[in-house]
This record gives structure tokens, C-alpha cells and sequence, in this order.
């Protein structure tokens, strides 16, 4: 597979977003323009919006599933009055946010703009839950053989049971993940859910699909974010404290779920952490501060495994002996992840960007993690069949 042999040392220089949750108030056009003024308002040293010569805009959902509308780059344009100016609109599953960022990054990198603009934003609680789960059931798959009606807790339960049933991962490993989540949710003003959970709320919650309960499962949220990425060379002209993205890559691999190699790790993360490692040169121990995909809990847990922060099969000791944790060797989802910040699907990964732009820079308040230098994003798509990892830190990277 050819791969980027240098890292990108591209820069962000600004990041905001507004606070997720059920925004009925708000309309997709709404969410865009706040994030973004929020974004411009971050730039330390300011920035003119004329500045900005092309933005990317990831939205997934519209379009392809729930609220059937056209969705293109002029949704963003009106939004912000960028007319005159290219805007991409991107949609690649749960990867969608980091992925309008990836591909904005390689803009940079090829030389075409200098500052560019990128949005993730998703409106997903103007029709009512039990449609928004019949519309991902029925208009995710086409073909005749795929079994119908199989929803996402379905789909990523059955990755919890085969964990379980190779590993001997209990139940509870995945409930520490929900308390986890939901302290640094009260810590986070941007999430979702702001409330503890106890170990005895998440394991007698009710059911959705074995092993997942209610608390196991991420909330359906409304949410934007946004940032400003600049190339090296100017990036001090708008902050004396950049955030460089050091590595991206993204991986792709069969999409249905009865087609799986295995059900107990996803291949396409192992594959995409180990290649952005790789263009970092860097190792998974030398990350101070993760945000990853935990659309489930049982998604968290296997994902410290695939991502190397522990070894194979030990993920659940690894939370017992809390090492994800705030305190921990390699804290993850600080801003309380998926499962309590929310999951608007093309804002996930912009948002998740924004979280390390805060905590490589110390601005994370009571949430920030103790001098991190070096932090990573993650993202998980139709269980296991996308996955995209990005490197960050607090300086260019040089790699011999």
C-alpha cells in the first residue's frame, strides 16, 4: 500500500465548537455558523475571514439515511457567506469529520492554499429516535442477502460477545468504560450528557443488545465543530502555540458485518494506528492524550488494543488497572468521548481535533491532562470497515 513517507506538519491554529446535545432550536446552518464563529474567536493573534482561501465540510447523515436532503458544499457556503470560495463537502461513515480534515491537511501539504477552513456538523434529533434507528436499519444495506433490521448496538454487540467469549472480558469491563466517560462528561461544558453514572446504573440498565446496555450505547446528538488549518510556514503568523498534525491515515475494509475475518478486534484500526505511527515516528506508548471512537463501550475497549496502548486480549485489565483513565498512563476520551460528549456523526472527528488542540495547549480546564506533548484522534465506521488515525503535537515533526 503506498503510503505518505513524510510527516504533514500541518498546522491548527484555531478550534471551536458549540455545546452537543438535542439543539431543536437549531438548524444545521445554525450549528455551522456558531462553531465557526467560535473557531475565528480562538485565533490568538486574529485572523481575517478573507484569509481563509477553501474550506471542507463533513456532513454523513443527510442525503444517505435519516432526513433525505441534498447536502453539498453550498450548505456550508450559505451558512457562512463563503461564496466565490471552493468548499468540499465529505461523508465517509464515523470517519467523516476526520476525514474532511485529512483531506484539508493534504491540501495544505500539496502546496494549493496556505489557510483553509474545516467543518463537521450533523443534525440528527429532528425526527424522532425510533425512526432515525428503522432509517440506519433499512437504508444502510441494498443487497438481498443481508439480513435487515440489524442496528448499530446490534451490529457492535456482537464484537463485545466475541471479545468475551476469546478473552474472558466480563461485562463490567465495558461498564467502566460508561463511568469512566460520564465523570469526564462533567468535566467537559461541550458534552452532551454532563451526569455521573455508578457501576450498579450501568450494569442494570436496561438491555439493548447483549452485551450493551442503556449506558453502554452513545447518545443521538446534534453537534458542529471547526477548525483553522495553516501551512507551516505561516502558521505564527495567527498563534504563538500551533498544533501540528503530524500523520494521517485512513483504512478501508469489507463493510459487511457476516464478511468479517473475526469479531474481535477491527483490522482497519490496527493497520491505520501502526501507519501513523509510522509517518510520526512514534510508538503508541509515546501518546499522552487520546480521543477514540466509543460508540459502544465494548468499541473503547477494543480499541486500546488495536490502537497498541495495551496488549492483545488485556483490554479489560488495562481499565482495571486504569490506564485510560485521567490519571492514567494514556488517558483516552477525556472529553468524555462518544458515549457522553455524543456522536453528531460529521462533527465527531472535527470536535475530537479540537479536544487535542485544547489539551496540547494546556486550555482544557478541569479536564486537561498533565503536560501532554503528543496527542491522537480516532475514528471507527461501519463497524470496523473505515478506520482513520491522526497524529498530533506541539511542534513540527522531523523524521529521519
Amino acid at each position: 500500500m503506498a503510503r505518505v513517507k513524510n510527516p504533514l506538519n500541518v498546522a491548527m491554529v484555531g478550534a471551536g465548537m458549540i455545546r452537543f446535545g438535542e439543539l431543536f432550536e437549531k438548524s444545521l446552518e445554525d450549528m455551522i455558523f456558531e462553531s465557526y464563529e467560535n473557531c475565528l474567536k480562538s485565533v490568538d493573534k486574529g485572523i481575517e475571514e478573507n484569509a481563509i482561501e477553501a474550506a471542507w465540510f463533513g456532513c454523513c447523515l443527510p442525503g444517505t439515511s435519516l432526513r433525505k436532503e441534498i447536502v453539498s458544499g453550498a450548505t456550508l457556503s450559505n451558512a457562512l457567506t463563503f461564496y466565490d470560495k471552493p468548499v468540499s463537502r465529505v461523508e465517509n461513515a464515523c470517519c467523516t469529520g476526520s476525514d474532511a480534515l485529512r483531506q484539508a491537511a493534504f491540501a495544505i501539504k500539496a502546496g494549493v492554499y496556505d489557510v483553509v477552513l474545516v467543518v463537521g456538523a450533523e443534525k440528527m434529533r429532528d425526527i424522532p429516535g425510533r425512526e432515525s434507528m428503522i432509517g440506519q436499519a433499512n437504508t444502510s444495506y441494498h443487497q438481498w442477502w443481508h439480513p435487515r433490521g440489524l442496528t448499530g448496538p446490534a451490529m457492535y454487540g456482537q464484537f463485545g460477545v466475541a471479545h468475551m467469549a476469546k478473552y474472558g472480558t466480563k461485562k463490567e469491563h465495558f461498564a467502566m468504560v460508561a463511568v469512566k466517560n460520564h465523570h469526564n462528561g462533567t468535566l467537559d461544558p461541550y458534552a452532551h450528557f454532563q451526569f455521573e453514572v455508578t457501576m450498579e446504573q450501568v450494569m442494570n440498565a436496561p438491555m439493548i443488545s447483549w452485551p450493551l446496555g442503556l449506558f453502554d450505547c452513545c447518545p443521538t446528538t446534534d453537534g458542529a465543530a471547526a477548525v483553522i488549518l495553516a501551512s507551516e510556514d505561516i502558521a505564527r503568523q495567527f498563534t504563538d502555540k500551533p498544533v501540528y498534525l503530524w500523520s494521517s491515515a485512513l483504512v478501508c475494509d469489507d463493510f459487511y458485518g457476516h464478511q468479517k475475518r473475526h469479531y474481535y478486534q477491527w483490522d482497519t484500526t490496527t493497520i491505520a494506528s501502526k501507519t501513523a505511527y509510522e509517518i510520526a515516528g512514534i510508538s503508541p506508548k509515546d501518546i499522552d492524550v487520546a480521543e477514540i471512537h466509543d460508540c459502544f463501550t465494548c468499541t473503547e475497549l477494543i480499541d486500546y488494543e488495536d490502537l497498541g496502548f495495551c496488549d492483545r486480549g488485556k483490554g479489560g485489565q488495562w481499565i482495571e488497572n486504569g490506564g485510560p483513565m485521567l490519571d492514567g498512563e494514556i488517558p483516552c476520551n477525556v472529553s468524555g468521548g462518544l458515549k457522553s460528549k455524543g456522536h453528531p456523526i460529521g462533527a465527531t472527528g472535527v470536535a475530537q481535533a479540537c479536544e487535542i488542540f485544547w489539551q496540547l495547549r494546556g486550555e482544557a480546564g478541569k479536564r486537561q491532562v498533565k503536560d501532554p506533548k503528543i496527542g491522537l484522534t480516532h475514528n471507527l465506521g461501519g463497524t470496523g470497515a473505515v478506520a482513520l488515525v491522526n497524529i498530533f503535537g506541539i511542534e513540527p515533526r522531523q523524521v529521519s
